[in-house]
Order: structure tokens, then sequence, then C-alpha cells
């Protein structure tokens, strides 16, 4: 589907004391698209985020809205308006004034203030509870009050800053669907930030991930799951296991000790290469039966199946299968040629896809904590 651009980032670069925080960025948002921009902490997702808001001044580059250069115009002046992390809802108002706030500043007519306030209520479903006290709400009503009221002004663009952090999981999951369904019924563009890679290819029509202030890859959900740019990439969308490579010639790779078909070309012979091999495309079968071997070193059962690390050669694959093996047992790896995925080297090579020191508890950690750090990094 082709849209017209409603945002362009031109070579936009910004630094806080002498860092580097975006650098030579470039991006083009399409209108009525929901664009997900994905990254570790202090990648520049939320300096992004204010630059198009008007909160930032790019040091280099320009921020286009709609065909014009809106460097110097104030945020105030831009048809953009922000869902911040904690919502920053007015505890003294109730839940119909806060979401009537902006359009009084508008000085619209009460009338239409009341029409369009319960038009917001009916699609944010807070219907009977306009005269509730927003302190009283549970975190999701007190969400869907924050998008309510910055919908209301009908916004040409909506800036989403990790708006369901704060959320449980299956409050969270909820408020995805509910958001790409809001975001399809206005027709309003989503630019939505977050670190949550599941929740990026749950929503986005297109997803950015970023990282050291450059975007890694542009793409579809599909396009960046499956056909990852780069280690970095790869890692960080779901499971992976990368291993160091030889493209022998077209469709015929080298790794961990033995040849492979594959569906890669264009690469030089001989190429040193990433391979990518999700861990839901590898088959356990029986050792003489395996296109590699290797020993089971742990085995964690998540419900739906089971996680299981295979040591191969010092390297440690991770395998998700709905198989039960035991810790010590011998087994192969059957790989299909569809399942195996070329990258070029880049600076990321030997940095991810080894399981030798992974655990769920320092991802829970590290999500934890990722929080609390994110407004001080960025």
């Amino acid at each position: 589907m082709n849209r017209e651009n409603i945002v362009e980032l031109k070579d936009i670069s910004v630094a806080f004391d002498g860092e580097k925080i975006l650098d030579g960025f470039s991006l083009d948002i399409k209108d009525k698209e929901f664009i997900t921009l994905l990254g570790p902490s202090g990648c520049g997702k939320t300096t992004t985020l204010r630059l198009i808001a008007g909160f930032l001044v790019p040091d280099e580059g320009d921020v286009i809205f709609d065909g014009k250069r809106i460097n110097d115009v104030p945020a105030y002046k831009r048809q953009v308006n922000t869902i911040f992390q904690r919502y920053a809802l007015f505890p003294h108002l109730n839940v119909y004034e806060n979401i009537a706030f902006g359009l009084r500043i508008k000085k619209l007519p009460e009338k239409e203030i009341k029409e369009k306030v319960n038009e917001m209520l009916s699609l944010v479903n807070l219907t009977g509870l306009e005269k509730r006290n927003v302190e009283t709400l549970s975190g999701g009503q007190q969400q869907r009050v924050a998008i309510a009221r910055a919908i209301a002004n009908r916004p040409r663009v909506l800036l989403l800053d990790e708006p369901l952090a704060a959320l449980d999981l299956k409050l969270r999951k909820d408020m995805q669907k509910e958001l790409k369904k809001i975001q399809e019924q206005l027709e309003i563009t989503f630019i939505f930030v977050t670190h949550d890679q599941e929740e990026a290819l749950t929503m986005s029509d297109r997803v950015v991930v970023m990282d050291g202030g450059k975007i890694q890859q542009v793409g579809t959900p599909q396009d960046i799951y499956n056909e990852p740019q780069n280690a970095f990439v790869a890692d960080f969308i779901g499971e992976s296991n990368i291993v160091d490579g030889k493209m022998i010639r077209d469709f015929y790779v080298e790794f961990s000790g033995q040849r492979f078909e594959c569906l890669d070309k264009g690469f030089s012979p001989n190429e040193q290469v990433d391979v990518v091999v999700r861990p839901e495309d590898v088959d356990i079968v029986e050792p003489e039966k395996g296109m590699l071997k290797g020993t089971v070193t742990s085995v964690s059962f998540l419900g739906v199946h089971y996680e299981i690390i295979v040591d191969i050669g010092g390297f440690k694959w991770m395998i998700q299968t709905t198989d039960e093996h035991g810790e010590g047992e011998e087994v192969g790896l059957f790989i299909e040629p569809d399942a195996i995925h070329i990258m070029k080297k880049s600076q990321y090579s030997g940095l991810y896809g080894d399981y030798s020191s992974y655990s769920e508890e320092i991802d829970l950690l590290s999500d934890a904590d990722y929080v609390e750090e994110e407004a001080s990094v960025e």
C-alpha cells in the first residue's frame, strides 16, 4: 500500500554532553501507519519521539511534517500528541475533565466538547466512568483515559513512549490489541516506542530496529523476524542461534564443521558469514540421523514447549521443541535448508547467538531495570 509520508527525518544528529545519541538518522513515516521504534535502552528511541513532538531541536538535519520543515515550530503548534509512560493525568480532574482538557484549551463550544468526550469514552470502553476520580482507576483504565485525552483533538500523529510498560502481562496483551484497533478506526499515524520485541511484532505495520543511535533494519514484522540483516537484529528479535560460517558457493554453506544446503545466494565464494538458525526451526533427532551431534546440557519446560540447550563442540544451541529430552542425552540436530539464514559479517558478529550463559532470570532482571533506566538514559 503506497501512502504519502507524513513525517520525514533527514540526516538527524543529536548529542548530549558530547555523546552522539542519534547519528545521521533518516526515516520516512507513512500517513496512517502503525510504526514501532524498537531497541535497547539508550539507543535513541525516545530522543526520536521528542524531535517529532517538538520537545527537542536536532543539532543537524531536518524534521519534515507533511512536506514542511518544522525544526523551529514549537510543540504546541504541531499536529502531534504524546502519551507518556506514566500517563501524566491530572489528579484533581475526573475522567471527563481529563479527556476534555485539550478541547477546553481550544475553546470549543460545550456541546461539541460533550460530543467528543462521549465519543472518546465509547472508543476506549470507559462509558459510565466519566465522573470517577482518575486516581481511583486501575492502571489499564488510566491508560485508556490517557489515550482518550490524546486523541480527542484528532492529532495527525500520536506518539506513544512505552505506554504499556507499567501494566501486568495479561493487561498489556489486551491493550496491544486495543491500541491497534483504535489506530485502525481513527486512521491516525501511531509512532510507538518499546524495547519489547513481542509487542513490536504484534502491533506494527513496520518495525524500526535501532542501536547506538542508528537504524539497523526497517521492515514488516515478518521481514524483521525471518530476514534479519545482522546479528544484532537476529538476537534482539526473538531467540537466535548465530554461528560463524563460510559461504562455499550460492545455496551452499559450511558451519559447525558440516556443509548444508540453504536458500541464500549473492555472496563471494568462501566469504565468511554469520549463520542464523531460529530455535523453533531445528528438529532434535537420534544422533545417527542428525546433521550435527551434541549433548543436552539444560532443559526448561515453558508450558507450550521445552527450551533445550545442546552443546555442539563447545557452542551452545537453543532448541524449542514439544518433545521432552533429558540432560546429558546425546542428540542429533536436523536443519532444513529454509531454516538457515545467511547474513553479512558486521560489527555485531561474534557478540550474540551462543547460549552458554543464557538465563531467563537475567532477561527478566534486565527488563525490570529497563523501566527505571530509560528516562534517564535517553
